[in-house]
Formats: structure tokens, C-alpha cells, sequence
């Protein structure tokens, strides 16, 4: 049997040789498996090669970004559909005060809408202003319609997410203010054609337009600051006295720079509106009014300027009352019967300003006046600019105009006047435009400088002195000097009861450097205000309604919240304070 166990022995290594337990489809299957990690492993590779290619691609372009900082693509992108039209607006710490941006507007296709339903439901949550029924109704009447043409960033966001299709964006040119009231009599407005129609923005507007300058600001002489608090003050003052307006500038005196400009009501000149109420008229620049008993500075200044008095004249036996073509004229309060000059002014006696009047004669007072230029338009950097009444020399005329009777101005001119005869008589044009770079001008004195000193010395005593008619305007430290003005309002021809208090002051008087108006138009009595005089006595209950009672305590409080800025600013002023 040993054959057989042989023959065994073969045939099983045979077996074991030729893997007769694998089977040709097995083989098949196996090489597909193969060929397919294959493919995924081509695919990897590639999908690899791309991940690491854009990597690559933004890490260059990154790297080139960082090393050219004189390139800004992004804004450069941002940018390329917005072209400047009109000049950003500067007040004189560089300020923006009006600019144009893009601003986007949503309009409404109805016919777009599947749900007006529901879309009428989130426009009133994210637009609670808008109404309701307006926007209900016009949805119904399918025909386009704007929802609100300057959106916030985030009623903008909030609409877009909404992913509406009958909520349509457009893209415009809108002018921001973003003082809102602060400069509205200033700036002015434009309109939707890009166009200036009052203030600053149509005086200038081919300026602001030009397209050399377009990226350079039109720089004003006016300062944000001041104007806030200044504003502020007049507020409250409207509050304490309910006036129906109030006015207030502030100027340089020696090169006429207005550094604050403010008439109320004011407005939002970021809503556009038509303004025609004479309440919103520019008070300082288009008022014309008649001011009262400041013009009695002019006329001690015109007498000592004609050399007929000097400021110890004695007027003696002067009347209680006067009467000029059958009308009366008499003295505020109860005045004693011998002045001397500066105590005319300073007590603001009515019948020695005309007895001062009548020594100085028509010709000279006329001619003095005129050479302030009180009585023709001023040239002044925007159109709304009044024009005073004209009216015919005469005796009574000379004795009315003496105390600021039967004679119009404008605030403006009044406040240059004063800054001629603070500044040491020379003239100066007020203006709103800050020049950059301009030789100084030569100087022309209309008045002398002695007649300006003296003048300076006692409107000093105006606020100063115990019998001064300006005593809470006397702030410690800064040297106010001033002049009181009530006047009658009148109408068609006719005086009223109504009131226009004005007080006109300078500081440092020692060499003033700037002139401050304040107007009250038609202010009542407060008795419920609280007078607080310089010696510490707190007084309740007054009923009069003179320029002393109400716009020399809205200038003191005025003075004294500026001071520190203009003292701060301005080295030189801080050294005479």
C-alpha cells in the first residue's frame, strides 16, 4: 500500500499549488475593488491640489495687501458708484456739519407680493412710524410706491432679510446734517435736484458744486462747541421768560469772524420741509427791528467823536418828559435831574440821550451813523439778509433815534457796530467763511481810538457799577461790558405791548476781543425766576420786563459758559481774562 499513500502525498500539494479554492469571479471582483482605489485616490489627490492652490492664492494675495498700504481695494471697490457732487462742510475745528453719502430707499411693487397680508405685518414691525392704513391702502392699488426713502442701516438689513420680492432698493446721494438744528439758519437746505435753495448751501452753491474742489471742505468760522451751549442757554431762556423766539452771535471783533450764529425756532434740516412761517425767519441776519436804548452808545460816541462833550459833561435840569410832533417822551424809571454823560448811558436816560443828540446836530449824527453803516444792506455771505427802513431826517427824528426809537437795523449790523467801537474804531466785515491764508487787509479806523477807550470804559460801568442797567451780566473774570435796548414791537404801523429786548456786550473791555447780541422777541415777566445778584441776594418775584430783567441774564450765563472755551482756545484772550 505504500503506492497509494504516495499518489496521496501529490495530489494534495497539488492541491495546495494551483489555489484551487479561488474561483475566476473572485479574481474579477478583485480587480475592480483595485481600479476603484484607484480613482479615489486620484480624486483626493486633486481636490488636494486645488485646496492647497487657493491657499496658496489668498495667502500671496493677503501678504501683497499688507505690504501695500497705500492701497485700499476694498474702499477702492466700494466707492468706484459713488462720486462726490457737493462739499462736505466744516466748522473751524474741522467739524463735519453737512456731507453727502449714499443712502438706499425701499419702494413696494404690489403686484410682486404673494402675502400682502403678512408682508404689511412685518412692515409695521420693522417701520412702527409709518401708518398702516396709508400703506394697506396703496398695496391694494398695485401701483409702485416708496415705503421711505432714507432707511437706516438697520431698516435697511431688517427689510432685505425679509427676502421679499416687492420690496425694492435704490441707491442715492442724500445731504446729512448731523447737528440737526444746530446750524439750520446757517446751512440752509438743498434740494432733491442737488441744488441749494437758502442759507449757505445757495450762497455757495457753484463753490460747493465745483468739481476741482469737491474734495475739500468748505471751511466756516463757526465752532460746534459754542454754538451747542449757546443754543442751550437761549432754550432755557424761551423756558424762563416764554418768549415766542430768541436769537444770539458771537463774533471776533477784529476780523469779524462769526464763531456762533443762532436764531430760534430752528428746525431738522435732515427733514426737508418748507419753512414760511415768519417765526423761522434768521433773526440776526433777516430780522429788521427797531432796537432801542443800544443806540445810545452811537450817540455819546458820535458827541465825543465831534468833540461837543467829553464823558464828565454835565447835563443839568434835565426834563422828566419832552414832547416831539404832539408825542410824548419819557424816561424809563425815575432818573435824577443832573447826569453827566457817561451817566446817561449808564443809567440809559431817554432825554439826555437827546440833549447829548441835539449838541452833536442832524449832519454829524447822520453822518456818524452811516459810517457804521446801520441803515443800508450789508454784504454778508448768504441771501437772507433784511434790509432796514428808510426814513427822513428831521428834528424828531434826530430825538427818537438818540435812544433807538423810529430807526431798524439788523442784529447783525448792530453787533459790527459795536466791534468797531471795541475794537479801537477800525471797520470790519463779518463773515462766515473762514480765509485761509490771505494776507491781513489794511485796516481802515473810522472811529478814534480815544472815543473807542472811553466807550469801552463805560459800558464797562454799564454792567459794573450798582446803577448800571446790565448787573447780571457782571460775571467775575471777564471784564463784560455791555448796553441795554427794550423796544416796542410794531404793527402795521402801530406800537404794541410787545416787547424786543436786546443787550449787546464786549469782553474783555481792558481790549475786547469779542462781541456778544442777545435778542429776546417778545418776552413776559418772570416771577417765578430766581434772580441771583453778585453779592450773594437771591430775588423772586419780579414783574418788570426790561432788557435787564431777562437777555443780560441769558448773556451772563452765556459768557460765563463759553469763556473757558474762547480763554482755551485763543492763548491771547486767556491773558486778559
Amino acid at each position: 500500500f505504500p503506492m497509494k499513500d504516495e499518489d496521496n502525498n501529490k495530489e494534495s500539494k497539488k492541491k495546495g499549488f494551483y489555489f484551487k479554492d479561488y474561483t475566476e469571479s473572485d479574481i474579477t471582483v478583485n480587480n475592480k475593488d483595485t481600479k476603484l482605489v484607484k480613482v479615489s485616490l486620484n480624486r483626493i489627490t486633486f481636490l488636494s491640489f486645488i485646496f492647497f492652490s487657493l491657499i496658496l492664492i489668498f495667502s500671496i494675495k493677503i501678504i501683497y495687501l499688507s505690504l501695500s498700504p497705500d492701497k485700499n481695494f476694498f474702499l477702492e471697490n466700494i466707492n468706484q458708484d459713488f462720486v462726490k457732487e457737493r462739499r462736505d462742510i466744516v466748522d473751524r475745528n474741522g467739524i463735519i456739519i453737512a456731507r453727502n453719502i449714499g443712502i438706499y430707499s425701499a419702494g413696494i411693487r404690489p403686484q410682486l407680493a404673494k402675502d400682502k397680508g403678512k408682508l404689511l405685518l412685518n412692515l409695521r414691525l420693522i417701520l412702527p412710524e409709518l401708518e398702516s392704513n396709508k400703506i394697506k391702502n396703496k398695496l391694494n392699488h398695485n401701483k409702485f410706491f416708496y415705503l421711505k426713502r432714507r432707511l437706516t442701516e438697520e431698516e435697511k438689513t431688517n427689510l432685505w432679510l425679509l427676502g421679499n420680492k416687492a420690496i425694492v432698493f435704490e441707491k442715492k446721494k442724500f445731504r446729512i446734517y448731523p447737528q440737526k438744528n444746530l446750524f439750520s439758519h446757517v446751512l440752509g437746505q438743498i434740494d432733491d435736484n442737488n441744488i441749494g435753495i437758502s442759507g449757505i448751501e445757495k450762497f455757495f452753491d457753484q463753490d460747493l458744486k465745483n468739481k476741482e474742489l469737491v474734495n475739500f471742505s468748505l471751511d466756516l468760522t463757526l465752532d460746534s462747541n459754542l454754538q451747542y451751549l449757546i443754543r442751550k442757554e437761549l432754550i432755557n431762556a424761551q423756558a424762563d421768560f416764554n418768549a415766542v423766539g430768541s436769537a444770539a452771535l458771537l463774533m471776533d471783533v477784529d476780523n469779524g469772524e462769526i464763531l456762533s450764529l443762532v436764531s430760534l425756532p430752528d428746525y431738522d434740516l435732515n427733514k426737508r420741509f418748507s419753512i414760511n412761517e415768519d417765526i423761522y425767519t434768521n433773526k440776526i441776519t433777516k430780522g429788521v427791528y427797531e432796537l432801542g436804548s443800544v443806540f445810545k452808545t452811537f450817540t455819546l460816541a458820535a458827541a465825543l467823536e465831534s468833540n461837543v462833550i467829553n464823558s464828565n459833561t454835565m447835563f443839568k435840569n434835565l426834563d422828566k418828559k419832552i414832547f416831539c410832533a404832539g408825542r410824548e417822551i419819557s424816561e424809563h424809571d425815575e432818573l435824577p435831574q443832573n447826569l453827566s454823560a457817561e451817566q446817561i448811558l449808564i443809567r440809559s436816560s431817554n432825554i439826555g440821550a437827546i440833549r447829548i443828540a441835539q449838541m452833536v446836530g442832524i449832519k454829524k449824527y447822520k453822518d456818524f451813523l452811516n459810517s457804521l453803516e446801520l441803515f443800508k444792506k450789508i454784504d454778508f455771505d448768504f441771501e437772507e439778509i433784511g434790509t432796514p427802513l428808510p426814513f427822513r431826517w428831521g428834528k424828531c427824528k434826530l430825538a427818537t433815534s438818540s435812544f433807538g426809537h423810529g430807526v431798524t437795523t439788523t442784529p447783525l449790523q448792530l453787533a459790527r457796530a459795536y466791534a468797531i467801537l471795541g475794537n479801537g474804531g477800525y471797520k470790519i466785515q463779518p463773515t462766515i467763511l473762514r480765509k485761509k491764508l490771505n494776507p491781513p487787509e489794511q485796516k481802515i479806523q473810522i472811529i478814534s481810538s480815544e472815543t473807542s477807550d472811553t466807550i469801552n470804559s463805560i459800558l464797562r460801568k454799564v454792567v459794573a457799577n450798582k446803577e448800571g442797567t446790565a448787573n447780571f451780566a457782571n460775571i467775575k473774570g471777564y471784564e463784560v461790558g455791555g448796553k441795554t435796548g427794550s423796544a416796542l414791537k410794531s404793527s402795521d404801523g402801530i406800537y404794541t405791548k410787545k416787547k424786543f429786548n436786546t443787550f449787546v456786550s464786549l469782553f474783555p473791555t481792558s481790549r475786547p476781543k469779542y462781541v456778544l447780541l442777545v435778542i429776546l422777541d417778545e418776552p413776559k415777566p418772570a416771577p417765578h425766576f430766581v434772580y441771583e445778584f453778585s453779592n450773594g441776594y437771591k430775588h423772586k418775584g419780579e414783574k418788570r420786563n426790561t432788557s435787564g430783567w431777562n437777555t443780560v441774564v441769558v448773556a451772563g450765563k452765556i459768557i460765563e459758559k463759553i469763556g473757558p472755551i474762547l480763554a482755551i482756545n485763543n492763548l491771547q484772550a486767556s491773558n486778559k481774562f
